[in-house]
């Protein structure tokens, strides 16, 4: 999220549970085609959860900073990018697939970390870990998920990589990334923009109340008022490493054999900062909108991100993404692939693992259908010539 993805462990006395109102068997699709309105497209699945969520989880999962300003504009600003289509190309097979780090995706459409996939459907992750395999792309789990590393680990095979935040006790996080190693994670994605946490208003009139992070069981454990707003916000604000800096990417390197992508670049400075430090890929992102409020959306600053990196390392794309026009725009402003977060959550809480791989094939359709329309029978035939961006617009007036 775009997303809901952040650091925590509480015990509290009771949290909102997901009691999906709908139950299907997870290997069955074709209802998607028979029942009355069902969804046609990402955007559907929003209400569906609503309708299937208390309050409370639903608002944890769409809400963003203050204003909401970014969170809005993330969807917004792909709307103001056009198309440069070419035509009479032989589009007679289209060729959506990728890799990343080495790994080979089916589409450049990777699954972000979002928290406590439990507050969307009662087998949290380990259902959206199943859709990951079968949709053959990249789940990265959340350092707050819902369920644990090992349970994760056994559920699938899908390819996972582990989302990482540093408390300032480290040796939690030490623990955290052994326990990756151990269960075939192939790498770390350390989110690098929540020195503090945002304010997230949503969360706050609710007076949010979290579940137990698991893996953080025995690790770290805090007393959080349940009456004092969000508990979220609470636990951080105890919890977090404020000092987190540049130097700390050689300390992580030194406990891991793992490449480390860093999530959370929105500037130039920062894309060559980590090129500098050797991190392994950059995450443009804005974390779902859900920290620094009228920051830039991610789909705005791709571009200077791309050029700055230079190609050195794989720029990967989070916010914003609800169609596969907006996949398409962002691998030709230089990502090589986007990540998805509340869409994800949407159909989980919809319809559990089924609905997370309806929600992925509805992209990759999409996005097949603009490949062939925009004349690009694969991913490298897209280019920065196949959009229309604002900028463009500015200097053609000049």
């Amino acid at each position: 999220m775009e997303r809901p993805c952040e650091p925590g462990s509480v015990r509290p006395t009771q949290f909102q549970p997901a009691t999906s109102r709908f139950s299907y068997p997870s290997s069955d699709l074709a209802f998607f085609d028979v029942m009355a309105g069902e969804p046609v497209n990402v955007n559907e699945f929003e209400e569906l959860a609503r309708e299937a969520l208390p309050k409370m989880n639903y608002d944890y999962f769409r809400g963003g900073a203050e204003d909401q300003y970014t969170l809005k504009e993330n969807v917004a600003a792909f709307q103001r990018i056009l198309f440069r289509p070419r035509v009479l190309v032989d589009v007679s097979s289209i060729d959506m697939s990728t890799s990343i780090l080495g790994y080979k995706l089916s589409a450049p459409i990777m699954i972000a970390p979002t928290g406590m996939h439990e507050l969307a459907h009662p087998e949290g992750e380990m259902a959206t870990a199943r859709a990951a395999a079968r949709s053959n792309t990249i789940m990265v789990l959340s350092f707050s998920s819902s369920k644990t590393i090992e349970e994760v680990a056994s559920s699938s095979q899908a390819v996972r990589f582990y989302q990482l935040y540093v408390y300032r006790q480290r040796d939690i996080a030490v623990t955290l990334v052994q326990r990756a190693e151990r269960n075939g994670f192939k790498a770390l994605v350390l989110t690098v923009d929540t020195a503090r946490l945002g304010r997230r208003e949503l969360d706050i009139r609710n007076r949010l109340v979290i579940p137990s992070i698991r893996n953080l069981e025995g690790l770290l454990s805090v007393e959080i008022d349940p009456t004092a707003g969000s508990g979220l916000e609470a636990l951080a604000s105890q919890v977090m490493d404020t000092s987190l800096n540049w130097k700390d990417i050689e300390w992580l390197k030194s406990i891991t054999s793992l490449p480390i992508l860093i999530k959370g670049v929105l500037t130039a400075e920062d894309a060559r900062k980590a090129v500098e430090v050797g991190v392994a890929g950059v995450i443009v992102s804005n974390h779902g909108a859900r920290q620094l409020d009228y920051s830039p959306a991610t789909i705005n600053v791709l571009e200077e991100v791309v050029q700055a990196v230079e190609g050195k390392v794989p720029v990967i794309f989070d916010g914003g993404i609800r169609r596969g026009t907006d996949v398409f725009k962002a691998l030709a402003l230089g990502a090589q692939a986007v990540m998805v977060g509340r869409p994800v959550v949407y159909g989980l809480a919809a319809r559990g693992e089924a609905g997370v791989v309806r929600v992925m094939q509805m992209l990759k359709d999409e996005l097949e259908l603009t490949m062939a329309l925009s004349g690009c029978p694969t991913v490298k035939d897209i280019t920065r010539r196949h959009v229309f961006t604002e900028s463009d617009r500015l200097r053609s007036s000049l």
